[in-house]
């Protein structure tokens, strides 16, 4: 049997009005639409229509400090990618869903819902919270420190596993004639009792269509990294050159080699943000154009939760000050803090740089380009062991995604990277995914 033909992974990751910190002040956003789900039932279809395997829906349990000068407010992910699997058929929706502040079963049941109510499109994004001031709106004293954040997410998904695999699937039988409605023998408690949990179950909600919704992970941690390897079929990662994306490629690939996993499985996505003009010197000035409109004063903060420290005092102007950098380790966001200080390290730029730099989509990849360039940088990382796909960022939305559906994919199809049309209705179909087996149907099938 031969080898199925390698192909390109695109999601569309949403963020309300754009990827760019400034975009919301851009004349062609739609900023007063961030709250209007007919805006992204729009941009769904767009991206179903044009064949993407994903929408994708960042999210955390608080308000940022920044919202007076940048877009934050946003809907709550299930409750949104509902409406969205109401609006489209086929394209995968994925949201992303704390452990660190959520219970598993709740999650668990609302993942299932989404996975049945899509007909098997669901995926969760399974994050820890970074964010340190969403522990005060959960009655905590304080947030938890970032190793026991990712101790209690591994019995987390040990629980919500359990659940999804709580009803095999012949246990719904639903037959009028004998009145069963179901094989109460293939319907199991988990009888979970862990350090950070104890669950009874089993989820009132049957097997969903994909058996389990397809796991996805952000974060380049070391404990993110270990995580994924162990855990992760999709995996959001941010990298600034493609040396960097290759090594994490290759990292990830080897880790899960060594815990019995297949590297085919596990879809690396770093996250791509493309300026697209005729010329290369249109995408610039189109760049310079957005990167004019950014407050100062959000994008120092914006780098002050990555570095864990406070800019605010130093000429804008002037060299970076890189003393001022803990190097004994990571004081702000884990997985972003090497990537800045190794910007900082490898370019020398100014602070008013450097916040140019990150404020086009937070730390993942800009490339401003012709739409050739574009689709050759895309096609370089994927052929070269640095991704499976990509995550489209557009800077502002909506023009910043329809440019890349209008110019960029046709050359990717042209060059046989991107495909033509859906060749199944899952998510894990679109990812080349299997459907995974019950837990509780698996011990039954070999202690027979």
């Amino acid at each position: 049997m031969s080898k199925p033909e390698r192909r390109l992974t695109l999601n569309l990751f949403i963020y309300p009005g754009g990827h760019h910190e400034a975009a919301w002040r851009y004349k062609e956003s739609e900023p007063r639409r961030v709250l209007d789900i007919s805006y992204y039932q729009e941009l769904a279809r767009r991206a179903e229509a044009a064949k993407f395997d994903a929408i994708f829906f960042a999210d955390g349990p608080s308000l940022p400090e920044n919202v007076r000068y940048s877009s934050r407010i946003r809907f709550e992910p299930v409750t949104w990618l509902t409406a969205i699997a109401a609006a489209t058929s086929r394209i995968g929706l994925i949201g992303t869903a704390s452990t660190t502040y959520n219970e598993p079963y709740n999650l668990a049941r609302l993942f299932a819902s989404l996975d049945h109510i899509s007909g098997g499109r669901a995926g969760w994004n399974i994050v820890t919270t970074s964010d340190a001031s969403a522990a005060q709106n959960f009655g905590l004293p304080e947030h938890p420190p970032h190793g026991d954040r990712y101790e209690k997410a591994r019995e987390f998904l040990e629980v919500v596993t359990k659940l999804w695999d709580s009803w095999e699937d012949e246990a719904l039988v639903v037959d009028p004639e004998s009145g069963v409605f179901a094989d109460a023998d293939k319907v199991h408690r988990i009888d979970h009792a862990g350090k950070h949990y104890r669950v009874r179950g089993p989820l009132n909600v049957s097997r969903s269509p994909q058996g389990r919704p397809v796991y996805v992970q952000a974060g380049s941690s070391e404990d993110g990294r270990s995580f994924a390897a162990q855990h992760a079929e999709a995996i959001f990662t941010a990298h600034q050159n493609l040396a960097s994306a290759q090594a994490f490629y290759a990292d990830i690939k080897k880790r899960a080699v060594a815990l019995g996993r297949r590297p085919e499985q596990i879809r690396v996505l770093p996250g791509i943000s493309p300026f697209i003009g005729s010329t290369q010197a249109e995408a610039d000035k189109l760049e310079e154009e957005i990167n004019d409109l950014i407050q100062p004063a959000a994008s120092l903060e914006q780098l002050k939760r990555m570095l864990g420290v406070d800019l605010s005092g130093f000429d804008l102007d002037g060299p970076f000050p890189r003393h001022v950098i803990d190097t004994s380790g990571p004081k702000g966001v884990a997985s972003r803090f090497q990537l800045v200080v190794d910007i900082v390290d490898r370019e020398k730029p100014t602070i008013r740089q450097l916040i140019k730099r990150l404020a086009g989509a937070r730390g993942h990849w800009v490339l401003a380009g012709t739409p050739e360039r574009i689709a050759n940088e895309i096609q370089a990382w994927f052929e070269t062991g640095a991704a499976d796909g990509f995550n489209v960022m557009p800077p502002w939305l909506t023009g910043g995604f329809d440019v890349f559906v209008a110019e960029v994919v046709p050359i990717l199809r042209k060059r046989g990277l991107f495909r033509e049309e859906y060749s199944g209705t899952t998510l894990r179909d679109h990812y080349g995914l299997p459907r995974p087996e019950s837990g509780y149907a698996a011990a039954r099938r070999k202690s027979a």
